[in-house]
């Protein structure tokens, strides 16, 4: 995939349900693309997401982005927070895209439940490339300062499990 980032747009989807963090994971992965000097694009799905409903965001980076919506069977990454939902949104990827899920990382070893969306990124991280500091910088933007040290624990561990 690294070869494909100097000539092509990359598309990610990051999908789960609400309250996962879906949207803060979108969020990093922009800021990060766009430190690196590409062309960012964004949108977001809430549905019912505050019931625990299905929540999806694409990000679309490269040289020139028309379009932040991903079309089925373009997205070159589907980062699953909600493994149940594989089915839902497994559609999008393209026949040789790779799907990143929850069930790949072992809950019990995160530093907070509720960083399995940066243990995700973390595991995204190695597939792109974008230097680990432009990673650490846009989690420590995107976090208060207590909520910091959990969340590069988490990624960290993406990293490593990748």
């Amino acid at each position: 995939m690294r070869d494909k980032m100097n000539s092509e747009v990359i598309s990610v989807v990051i999908a789960g349900l609400g309250g996962q963090g879906i949207l803060r994971a979108s969020d990093i992965l922009a800021d990060v693309a766009f430190a690196a000097g590409w062309d960012v694009k964004k949108s977001e799905v809430h549905g019912m997401s505050q019931r625990g409903g299905s929540v999806n965001s694409d990000v679309r980076f490269g040289s020139r982005v028309y379009s932040p919506v991903i079309s089925p069977g373009e997205a070159d990454f589907l980062v699953l927070l909600a493994p149940e939902w594989q089915e839902h949104f497994q559609h999008y990827l393209k026949p040789d895209g790779e799907l990143l899920s929850a069930s790949e990382i072992d809950v019990a070893a995160l530093p907070h439940r509720r960083s399995l969306n940066l243990a995700l990124l973390g595991q995204l991280s190695r597939r792109l490339d974008f230097e680990e500091t432009l990673w650490i910088g846009a989690i420590r933007r995107r976090f208060p300062p207590e909520l910091v040290p959990v969340n590069e624990a988490a990624f960290r561990l993406g990293r490593e499990t990748a």
